[in-house]
């Protein structure tokens, strides 16, 4: 990991889900209003990450041990892009659009973008999306930029400083690492099944190695909308390739020798 990469440890055993980062992200970035439904997913009512909305607080409702009329437990987590050490939008993009900074995050420049949507399905988190709804849609590919403007003056992100429990910290992505596995320890040692989402492990290796944006969870990831074992999609096409590449052989084999018997 680059010694200057900057980036964000969210610790969802913090987070009260009121939903601070989202509107800081929004006033910040100038990101319009969602269409929100109350009616559908309770408090989740921005349901996920889009070229609009940049920061998710996501909610998952889970039934205690009593059943029915037992106590409800509610896990919470401020979803964001994961700057991956290996990004697979940034490999995708024919334009050069996407580009790594100094601080090792992952920046769409928006006037070279041309709304091509590689970008799209090579995100093994479903992070980044095309605008092409709302009110201002603008055919081009958006998502977190890390608040580059702030950081770039020396400040933290508007989620991590409007956070009020600290659930979003903002730093040196190896200090990160360092604080956020000694908060499993501590959280383990009191009997809670913490760990760390965004390392070789669970939710980061496989092609994308470590995460700029960390998570420590109290569930599987499935409960966090996660994926625990995420692929470069990219890493799937020369297996695909070669797999179509050796059934044509054989399908052409098998009707040769076919043809010759005939």
């Amino acid at each position: 990991m680059n010694e200057t990469a900057k980036g964000f440890f969210t610790d969802t055993s913090l987070c009260i889900g009121c939903k601070a980062c989202e509107v800081a992200c929004k006033q910040w970035n100038q990101l319009p209003m969602d269409d929100l439904d109350w009616r559908r997913t309770s408090y989740d009512n921005t349901h996920h990450l889009s070229a609009t909305t940049w920061r998710h607080v996501s909610f998952a409702e889970v039934a205690g041990a009593g059943g029915p009329g037992g106590q409800t437990n509610w896990m919470m987590m401020s979803d964001v892009c994961k700057h991956c050490q290996h990004a697979g939008c940034l490999e995708a993009c024919p334009t050069g659009a996407i580009i790594r900074t100094e601080f090792n995050t992952v920046v769409v420049q928006q006037d070279v973008c041309n709304g091509c949507n590689y970008c799209v399905p090579s995100c093994p988190y479903g992070v980044i999306e095309v605008n092409m709804e709302g009110p201002a849609p603008d055919g081009k590919a958006h998502k977190c930029t890390l608040c580059y403007d702030r950081i770039s003056d020396g400040l933290e992100p508007a989620c991590a400083k409007a956070c009020p429990t600290d659930s979003i910290q903002f730093g040196d992505v190896i200090e990160l690492q360092a604080h956020a596995r000694n908060r499993v320890k501590a959280l383990r040692e009191k009997g809670l099944d913490a760990y760390l989402y965004g390392d070789e492990e669970v939710g980061g290796g496989r092609g994308i190695g470590h995460l700029g944006a960390t998570f420590l969870l109290l569930d599987k990831p499935h409960r966090y909308n996660l994926p625990e074992r995420p692929v470069l999609p990219q890493n799937r096409v020369l297996p695909g390739v070669l797999s179509m590449t050796f059934t044509a052989l054989a399908l052409g084999a098998a009707t040769a020798w076919s043809l010759r018997k005939g």
